[in-house]
């Protein structure tokens, strides 16, 4: 078949796990196709991927052009003045922006003949006239509506709206866990062999990294640190971390540095706050955004992960640090359980008091935290992106039976 695959050059090392996962799979993906008998029509803005051209593969330039946004964008103002000045009895109105970037990336589609269009990672997705498969990590609008990256004015309308639409006529929804898809079910009422459970596979972080003494140095950080890569968000719960410190300190006399990593889309600001009030700013390193050379480093040095997130079912760090023979505390959320196995400490992410008890477990005891290591590499073996890929081509020839039928 005729594959359409979308590459989104939006999506940034500053988008953390997101970029990860898909530019490694984008890799796996081509490096495979040739041996799958299908051929992939790649959609992208860039030229890197001229080497895996050949028998299965053909590069599309995807040029929604800066001149075709700001038309968009002009076109989206006259639509909204056009909405408040009309009568309610007329009937016409005028394409949105993203109506017209539909029609554009159709167009292409069916230009190029695209039997079935895929997407690697759940970026925002057009919902066309040919066939799609998409991904889905998380439906956390539905589930914990509160949290205001998913409930701020319009957010949470726009994603139920997108989700509603894109789901009733996707070809598959692939997810990541049962529970993932248990959740589609249970929310959106997509018959159960639509959607095609795949777990996730472990990212490889780049091996090439600074020394121990070198890393600590250069972010002037001390050993033996707790460590927790995530962007600001407030499910991202830093504050139960930050009160489980205050628990260590003030129950256990215990004291470890925390190293923060990640790009602040809003509440760090807020973190840094209650670092503050908290007094565990001598304890707390914020080292913002890291380069993904310097990643692993920081997980093979760290004591700990501590992931206390609110929202899954998956979620990518635990299993790096797994990788990198980094023991891992996790939140105990639906889902963690199916993807981590007993190969973390799960905990309560409401209470500080749960994860404080955690980390002094690890830290009193060291052969329960070699035998996480242990564990950890095991459960991270479990799933190659080499895996991935092949199930994703699983799911295309099982629909290929039907497509061929037009």
């Amino acid at each position: 078949m005729r594959i359409g695959l979308l590459v989104n050059a939006q999506i940034s090392p500053q988008s953390g796990g997101a970029y990860t996962f898909g530019s490694q799979l984008l890799q796996a993906f081509l490096q495979l196709a040739p041996e799958s008998g299908h051929r992939i029509i790649l959609f992208t803005r860039s030229h890197h991927y001229t080497k895996h051209l050949g028998s299965s593969l053909e590069l599309v330039s995807l040029d929604w052009s800066l001149k075709a946004r700001i038309k968009s964008k002009i076109l989206a103002l006259v639509q909204e003045i056009f909405r408040k000045l009309r009568s309610p009895s007329s009937k016409f109105s005028l394409p949105t922006g993203m109506e017209l970037y539909e029609k554009y990336i159709l167009d292409l589609l069916i230009a190029n003949q695209v039997q079935v269009n895929l997407s690697l990672t759940p970026e925002t997705f057009p919902v066309l006239d040919v066939p799609y498969i998409i991904p889905i990590w998380d439906l956390q609008h539905r589930l914990q509506p509160y949290f205001p990256e998913v409930s701020k004015i319009g957010v949470w309308d726009q994603k139920e709206n997108y989700y509603s639409k894109l789901f009733k006529r996707a070809t598959f929804i692939l997810t990541g866990t049962e529970v993932g898809k248990s959740e589609i079910e249970k929310f959106y009422q997509v018959p159960s062999e639509r959607i095609k459970v795949i777990p996730f596979f472990t990212p490889q972080l780049s091996p090439v990294g600074v020394t121990s003494e070198d890393l600590l140095n250069k972010y002037s950080i001390p050993p033996n640190y707790l460590f927790y890569p995530a962007q600001f968000w407030s499910h991202k719960n830093h504050i139960g971390l930050l009160l489980a410190l205050k628990t260590l300190q003030q129950k256990y006399a215990l004291e470890l540095p925390l190293v923060l990593v990640g790009s602040d889309p809003g509440n760090k600001s807020y973190v840094e706050t209650v670092t503050k009030e908290l007094n565990l700013s001598s304890q707390v390193h914020f080292l913002g955004f890291v380069p993904q050379e310097d990643m692993a480093s920081l997980y093979r040095n760290a004591f700990a992960l501590t992931f206390v997130t609110f929202f899954g079912p998956d979620n990518l760090p635990p299993l790096e640090a797994m990788s990198l023979g980094c023991p891992v505390i996790a939140s105990d959320v639906p889902g963690a359980q199916e993807q981590l196995g007993d190969a973390a400490f799960l905990v309560d992410p409401k209470k500080p008091e749960d994860i404080a008890s955690a980390i002094k477990l690890l830290w009193e005891d060291n052969s329960l935290r070699q035998n996480l290591i242990a564990k950890g590499l095991a459960r991270s073996q479990k799933w190659t992106v080499e895996d991935y890929a092949k199930q994703i081509f699983a799911v295309i020839d099982e629909f290929e039976a039907i497509r061929r039928c037009w």
